[in-house]
């Protein structure tokens, strides 16, 4: 229930064919097809695996948000100034300036 309401979700916030362009777009098969086969082992009884693959897939598919995240999370009050200490600013300074993947 919780993968066809967020693929709804995806859909009714970025439209339809671009949600479509989204997850055929060739950097994104392996995510897409990983997905795709975790929703299947749920469905079928095998959630652990299908939990496993479901995730992957979602970390490799939307891998090009953490830039933006990054940023947003920057410009949180108290989150901001932890993030902004020497050794968490360098990890999250690899990331500026990035575009987003859509």
């Amino acid at each position: 229930m919780g993968n066809i309401l967020f693929i709804s979700g995806v859909s009714l916030t970025i439209g339809f064919k671009s949600t479509m362009q989204f997850f055929m777009k060739r950097q994104n098969y392996k995510g897409t097809i990983s997905f795709g086969v975790g929703f299947f082992f749920v469905v079928i009884g095998w959630p652990i695996l299908g939990m496993m693959l479901e995730t992957y897939g979602f970390f490799v598919l939307f891998s090009g948000f953490w830039p933006t995240l990054a940023v947003f999370a920057q410009k949180i009050p108290v989150l901001g100034w932890i993030i902004q200490q020497p050794y968490i600013r360098t990890f999250f300074d690899k990331y500026r300036g990035k575009r987003v993947p859509v």
